[in-house]
C-alpha cells in the first residue's frame, strides 16, 4: 500500500548507507522532501579511510528515480554546532520540519582492532572510545537533533520524532555498551513523546531486523539471512507511520519494521513478508 507524503518535510540523521540511507529512500518514494546528512560524501572517501560503501553522493544519485526531492549535507554529528545548524536549515530553508529520523550511529565502526574482533571484550578491556562513539554520535546527537526540532514542531502542532534503535534495549546482546545506549534512545522516544503529546507530536523507537545494509552483505556468510530486510523497508515503515491519521495511538512505543508492515499491509521491495522478532526470537 502506497503512501504520500509530497509536501512533508523530512530530516534523516545518519543516511549516507545502512538504514538511514534506507529511510531516506522510502521517504522519497513516498514523495517527501528529504534532507540527508552523514560524513561521506562520495564513495571511497570515508573520512576515517574506512573501506566502507555509500555516500551522500550515491544516495541523491539513486533518489533521481523516486517522485520526492533530496538534498545532501555533509554533517559530524559528534558535533553539537553542526547538529544544530543542519535542523535549523532545515527549517529556515522549508518553513517545517515533519519528520525527524535520528540514524546517525558510530558504534558499529572499529569493531575490530589490531585485526582482533574486540565488541565481545570483557568490560576491563573495551575501550573507552566506543563509549563516546555511541553516546555521543548516536544518543548525544540524537537530542542535540530533538531540542531543535520539537521547537518547530510544537509551533506546527504536529510532527514525528523516530529514534533508530534495537532490542539491546531490552536485552543483552554481547555488549554493555551497546545496550546502553539503545535502552537510551528507547527511554528518550517514550519521554519526549510524553511531554510533546500536547503539541500532537509524536516519538517513538524503531526497531529494524537483520538489514541487507552494505556492511551486512559484506559479510554475508555470517549471518542467517532468511529473514532478512531490506534498507528501503524501513524506509516505508516510516512513511506509513508519518501517514498514519492514528498515529498518535503509537507514540512512546517501540515498534518493529515487520510488525509495521504486517498492520500497515504492506510487503518488502522483493515481495517478502518480513517476520517479526520478539524479545525471545532475537
Amino acid at each position: 500500500m502506497a503512501v504520500d507524503l509530497a509536501g512533508k518535510v523530512c530530516l534523516v540523521t545518519g543516511a549516507s548507507r545502512g538504514v538511514g540511507r534506507g529511510v531516506a529512500l522510502g521517504l522519497l518514494e513516498a514523495g517527501a522532501t528529504v534532507y540527508i546528512t552523514g560524513r561521506t560524501k562520495r564513495d571511497g572517501e570515508h573520512p576515517d579511510g574506512l573501506d566502507r560503501a555509500g555516500s551522500l553522493a550515491s544516495v541523491l544519485d539513486e533518489s533521481g528515480k523516486y517522485p520526492g526531492r533530496c538534498v545532501a549535507h555533509r554533517v559530524d554529528h559528534s558535533s553539537d554546532i553542526e547538529t544544530e545548524a543542519i535542523v535549523r536549515r532545515v527549517i529556515a530553508d522549508e518553513g517545517r520540519l515533519d519528520v525527524l529520523v535520528n540514524s546517525a550511529w558510530g558504534g558499529y565502526e572499529r569493531m575490530e582492532e589490531d585485526n582482533r574482533f574486540t565488541w565481545v571484550d570483557p568490560i576491563w578491556q573495551q575501550p573507552m572510545w566506543r563509549w563516546d562513539a555511541m553516546m555521543d554520535v548516536g544518543v548525544r546527537s540524537s537530542w542535540c537533533a530533538i531540542r531543535i526540532a520539537t521547537e518547530q514542531m510544537a509551533r506546527q502542532r504536529s510532527g514525528l520524532i523516530v529514534n533508530i534503535s534495537f532490542w539491546a534495549a531490552q536485552k543483552f546482546m554481547q555488549n554493555t555498551v551497546y545496550g546502553v545506549s539503545k535502552a537510551a534512545m528507547d527511554k528518550m522516544a517514550h519521554d519526549v513523546a510524553h511531554q510533546m503529546r500536547e503539541f500532537d507530536v509524536a516519538a517513538v523507537a524503531l526497531y529494524p531486523g537483520l538489514v541487507r545494509t552494505e556492511e551486512v552483505l559484506k559479510n554475508a556468510q555470517y549471518f542467517d539471512m532468511s529473514n532478512a530486510e531490506s534498507p528501503e523497508f524501513q524506509g516505508s515503515a516510516v512513511a506509513h507511520l508519518a501517514a498514519d491519521p492514528a498515529l498518535m495511538e503509537k507514540s512512546g512505543k517501540v515498534h518493529t519494521t515487520a510488525g509495521l508492515a504486517l498492520e500497515y499491509g504492506y510487503a518488502d521491495i522483493d515481495g517478502y513478508q518480513p517476520r517479526p522478532a520478539t524479545l525471545e526470537s532475537v
